[in-house]
């Protein structure tokens, strides 16, 4: 019965198979790929994109002959490793403004490598203004985000200002209205032919945006918190970075994850218990010094930024008993039931906690984005390392994390918010304040009028 109905003849009409075959073909050629397989798009896609991790100056790459290529990467890496916690340690002794630069020119340069691969897909296709909207959208993201800032933490002296106040009290309005012209010019530049393309990219800009833009805002708003709360939670993704592959390349021998096969287990777990007592001494050290705890604040009195302040309890040495449960084993020792330590160092433990076991996810991703396109590297700035994107691909999950911790567990109301709200009232509004509050102050007897 098999054989037969294997020798069974073909049923199908000549006439209504040739129709099918010039109706595929018709709508291969109408198709938005241009009848490239997509396996061949995206390797053209990735011949177009730069990246380098093998990228070496010629001095050094003839210096390291020599080496074998594991070697080789090895020492490379560890320069540019070197090299780049040298120029953050510059960054940090010139102050907080350079940080806040760097942090933007950073931002600038990531979402540079991310675009680079839609920008990739505008020049197969010939995309009309694809290249100059997301460029624009950045434009305005920052001035949203960044006007979002100054009217938070110089508001009060902006205030002050009349031709400034009209961006104070309309920047929402205006950075919509900045957001509508781009959205516009967005939908005047469709083509029919490549609908569906242009509003994956139209997608790829927002989320490019979401993930750069954003993490950046939220970065500065870390530093205006005090430089502690900026520096050790970048350190601790350094440290864990760095000491991850040490322990991965002398060690690691069991695979992590498919995503990225050159992780392993032996370099994950090593990276972590490296990160919290690399942590944990950092913030013991740091906390000794008002540079890095006192937040950032403007001072109308001295015209510039300030880092002046008396220690929050966070930053000054408390006392905790230990449990009850420890007590035995304490008085054997000779030990006292108490032990006194800076309240930051329990913060910094669950931010070592975080950047350790989470961060790591936000290479991961950054590795699946990559073989998606099946490239190698964002970029090729930094010898050894690729691009700026494949070094602080941890860094902006990192900084969400911290500002969320801050705001959820440290924040308290700050003054120059609270005068920037005050300032916004109208004139009545201020004086039924001001009347309310003198009347509670003398009610409670710190306000004494004679």
């Amino acid at each position: 019965m098999t054989d037969v109905r294997k020798r069974r003849p073909d049923t199908t009409n000549d006439s209504d198979k040739a129709r099918e075959t010039e109706s595929d073909q018709k709508e291969d050629f109408d198709s938005e790929d241009d009848k490239s397989p997509e396996e061949k798009y995206v390797e053209e896609m990735s011949k177009i994109i730069p990246q380098g991790t093998d990228k070496t100056p010629e001095v050094l790459d003839s210096a390291l002959q020599g080496l074998s290529a594991r070697w080789r990467n090895w020492v490379i890496r560890g320069i540019f490793t070197w090299l780049m916690i040298g120029l953050f340690c510059l960054l940090i002794s010139v102050g907080p403004l350079a940080l806040m630069v760097t942090t933007l020119v950073v931002q600038v340069k990531c979402f540079e490598e991310i675009i680079n691969i839609g920008y990739a897909v505008y020049r197969i296709h010939g995309l009309p203004w694809f290249r100059s909207l997301s460029w624009y959208f950045l434009i305005t993201s920052n001035y949203f985000f960044y006007g979002e800032s100054l009217v938070d933490y110089f508001g009060v002296v902006i205030n002050r200002t009349d031709y400034l106040r009209v961006l104070i009290t309309y920047h929402r309005f205006i950075s919509f209205c900045l957001y509508i012209v781009g959205f516009m010019w967005f939908v005047l530049s469709l083509v029919k032919k490549y609908y569906m393309k242009q509003f994956s990219l139209f997608a790829w800009t927002h989320v490019a945006l979401l993930i750069v833009v954003t993490q950046s805002y939220l970065i500065i708003q870390n530093i205006f918190e005090g430089l502690i709360w900026f520096i050790v939670p970048v350190s601790m993704i350094v440290c864990n970075d760095v000491m991850a592959y040490v322990f991965g390349f002398f060690f690691g021998r069991t695979p992590l994850i498919q995503l990225s096969p050159k992780k392993t287990w032996e370099g994950f777990i090593g990276g972590g218990v490296a990160t919290v007592i690399f942590g944990l001494v950092m913030s013991y050290i740091m906390c000794q010094y008002r540079y890095f705890v006192c937040p950032i604040e403007y001072s109308e009195t001295l015209g510039r930024m300030t880092m002046e302040c008396e220690p929050s309890p966070l930053f000054r040495p408390q006392e905790y008993t230990l449990p009850e449960s420890l007590s035995g084993v304490l008085q054997l020792l000779g030990l006292k039931n108490t032990l006194k330590l800076y309240p930051f160092l329990l913060h910094s433990l669950s931010m070592s906690v975080f950047s350790s076991v989470i961060g790591p996810f936000g290479g991961f991703f950054a590795s699946g984005f990559k073989r998606a396109f099946k490239i190698k590297d964002f970029g090729d700035v930094i010898p050894g390392h690729g691009g700026i994107m494949d070094r602080f691909d941890c860094q902006y999950l990192m900084a969400t994390f911290v500002n969320v911790y801050i705001s959820s567990f440290i924040h308290t109301a700050s003054p120059q918010k609270l005068l920037q709200q005050v300032y916004n009232l109208k004139p009545e509004q201020q004086l039924q304040l001001f009347y309310t509050l003198k009347e509670t102050l003398e009610n409670r007897g710190i306000l004494n009028l004679q």
